[in-house]
C-alpha cells in the first residue's frame, strides 16, 4: 500500500509542481489542463488551462493534485505534507527552497528525534515537513 498526497490549488498547480519538479528532483508524469476534456464544459472558459490533473513522480512515490474549481479553493489547515529526506544537506536544501516566498512555522535544525526537522508553508500555501533522522533513529 501507498499513500498519494493529493494537493488543491487555487490556479496554480502548473507553477507550484514545475516548482515541485526542480525542488524535489522528480518528474512530471501528467499535467492534464481541463482543455480537450470532458470537464472543459464544467469550468468557465478563463479556467480550462487550469490544471485538472497533475502527477509527479519521486522515485517511487507519487505526489498529485489539481486546480480547485474556481470559487472552491480553501486554504490548507490542519495538515502538513511530510518528507523523509536522506541526508542533512539535502534537508537543508530542500527547506530553503520550500520556505523562499513562504513561511517559517518551525526553522530547520536538530531536534531530539531528527538531526535535522522543519515546518514551512511555501509559495503556493502547501504546508511542509521536512525531515532527515539520521542517527537519531
Amino acid at each position: 500500500m501507498k499513500l498519494n498526497p493529493y494537493l488543491m490549488f487555487n490556479g496554480d498547480c502548473e507553477a507550484a509542481f514545475r516548482f515541485y519538479e526542480r525542488v524535489f528532483r522528480g518528474r512530471i508524469d501528467a499535467m492534464m489542463p481541463h482543455d480537450g476534456t470532458p470537464a472543459a464544459e464544467q469550468v468557465p472558459a478563463e479556467w480550462r488551462a487550469k490544471i485538472l490533473h497533475a502527477r509527479l513522480s519521486l522515485g517511487d512515490q507519487l505526489l498529485m493534485a489539481s486546480d480547485a474549481p474556481p470559487g472552491r479553493y480553501e486554504r490548507p489547515q490542519g495538515y502538513s505534507v511530510c518528507v523523509n529526506i536522506d541526508s542533512a544537506a539535502e534537508a537543508e536544501r530542500v527547506f530553503a527552497a520550500l520556505a523562499e516566498g513562504g513561511s517559517v512555522q518551525m526553522p530547520i535544525g536538530e531536534t531530539f528525534w531528527a538531526e535535522r526537522f522543519g515546518m514551512a508553508v511555501d509559495r503556493f500555501g502547501t504546508p511542509w515537513m521536512i525531515n532527515f533522522e539520521g542517527q537519531r533513529r
